[in-house]
């Protein structure tokens, strides 16, 4: 399934999209925004693949708003001015849809988006958001340190703050990338965090973690030491 937004400053033009994505199964149409500074900071905060973007926009144009965005969303410009299309594909937007665009025309640029996603490696998840006694709580991956298991509940560990929720360290486990590694029953380290490998230990920013005896040589070997 493929995660969508729309951004354009005119209603109408976002109710054509809605209209027309409604009718394409392998798309998901998450969000519509006429303000393109609420779209960026969604787009900061959740994962997109693919994104209609008005060229044309008051606050700021989609040219620009397309140089702002990590490099594998997806874009298709959505305008009324033909001038722009050059513009748009030097920014290897995926498509351009010139208005008025009929379904069929939309289809075409999604099934674009579609076999474009088919083609790349499967992309790892950057977050996910754990229960806590305070509710609901985003954790983004990469600025993890560990996590360390104790009873019933986990500890994860950044580099600024720790955050403690009741899960099992193998329900952890899933949730994070491939980059994590499991050092010792009670510990998950995030291995582009570390700074110094030892035998029994893993330095991390002046924090260490174990390596115990059975995850020591899938530990060392991962490190290649």
């Amino acid at each position: 399934m493929i995660k969508a937004i729309a951004i354009d400053d005119e209603k109408m033009a976002l109710e054509v999209i809605k209209a027309h994505a409604s009718k394409v199964p392998f798309l998901h149409l998450d969000e519509v925004f006429l303000d393109a500074i609420q779209a960026l900071e969604y787009v900061k905060e959740q994962s997109v693949d693919l994104i209609f973007l008005d060229i044309n926009m008051p606050d700021i144009s989609g040219i620009d708003f397309a140089g702002l965005l990590p490099k594998e969303t997806m874009v298709v410009f959505t305008t009324a001015y033909s001038d722009f299309a050059v513009k748009g594909f030097e920014l290897d937007a995926l498509d351009y849809l010139l208005k008025p665009f009929n379904l069929s025309r939309f289809i075409k640029a999604c099934q674009k988006a579609q076999e474009w996603m088919e083609l790349q490696p499967e992309r790892e998840p950057e977050s996910t958001f754990i229960k806590t006694g305070e509710g609901q709580v985003r954790l983004h991956f990469g600025e993890l340190l560990f996590c360390e298991a104790s009873g019933n509940y986990v500890t994860f560990q950044s580099e600024e703050e720790k955050v403690l929720s009741r899960m099992t360290l193998a329900e952890v486990e899933n949730l994070l990338p491939s980059y994590f590694i499991r050092t010792h029953r009670s510990f998950l380290v995030n291995s582009k965090k570390v700074d110094k490998v030892e035998k029994h230990l893993l330095h991390l920013q002046q924090k260490t973690v174990p390596v115990s005896l059975s995850y020591m040589d899938q530990v060392m070997e991962f490190f290649q030491v």
